[in-house]
């Protein structure tokens, strides 16, 4: 697991291509925050507060993270060189937890840059100082396991799929689906009761509380449970292509 978990690494820093994303990202967020006139503009908010960052961040991973995974088993099979790593003295467990590890870390290393945001925000608070600290890391802490929950989506995705192009794809649509769509659904009140059963199978309601700085037990079993069973299904899809 180690060696794949190193393997992947490299591949994406190898090739730029990790920098690159790290690079976009964080100048999207910097335009959207400090400079576009639109709600998560901080100068525009007049409050000492990222929250509008870690609204807009689950946004912004929903399209990274799925270029990060698109190509752990898509590329693989599309190559031949899955049949290859069949042959290898190591279990397919192995492999996708190598894979996942390696996407989790690139995503989190997006979030680093915005330290420098935490210290504008720090700087220029009336008085220096004036934010809420307690908020802003329960915040990173959601934003590293919603990191971890859609970076399982993305290799299940890629586990899915013959090529590049279509993980990406079904990528996007699950993550949208499971951070949005399902939050939307429950939202129109059409299954009376059970709306509130369904908005919690979502992953919003989940990291609305990270960002509100609780951090609730119930919250991270969820996160655990999802990471676990989207690497599960990765682990059951990847052995039947043996």
């Amino acid at each position: 697991m180690i060696a794949i978990f190193k393997k992947e690494l490299w591949s994406y820093f190898g090739n730029w291509s990790a920098w690159i994303i790290i690079a976009a990202f964080s100048l999207i967020a910097t335009l959207f925050l400090f400079f576009f006139d639109n709600d998560f503009n901080i100068f525009d908010i007049g409050m000492a507060s990222l929250q509008s960052y870690f609204v807009l961040v689950p946004w912004l991973l929903m399209f990274i993270i799925p270029a990060l995974s698109m190509k752990t088993f898509a590329e693989e099979q599309q190559t031949g060189t899955l049949n290859w790593l069949f042959s290898q003295p190591l279990k397919v467990s192995d492999l996708v937890l190598g894979k996942f590890l390696s996407v989790w870390i690139v995503g989190i290393l997006c979030l680093i840059p915005s330290l420098i945001y935490l210290y504008t925000v720090y700087v220029l608070g009336v008085p220096a100082g004036n934010i809420d600290l307690g908020m802003t890391f329960g915040s990173y802490i959601g934003m590293i396991i919603l990191i971890a929950a859609f970076s399982g989506v993305g290799i299940l995705a890629s586990s899915l799929s013959q090529n590049q192009i279509m993980a990406y794809l079904l990528g996007v649509f699950m993550c949208f689906i499971m951070y949005f769509g399902i939050e939307q659904l429950a939202s129109y009140k059409l299954l009376g009761g059970a709306d509130f059963i369904l908005q919690n199978v979502g992953f919003y309601q989940h990291f609305l509380g990270f960002t509100r700085g609780l951090i609730d037990f119930k919250d991270v079993a969820y996160f655990v449970f999802i990471i676990g069973l989207t690497l599960a299904l990765s682990n059951h899809f990847i052995n039947k292509k043996k």
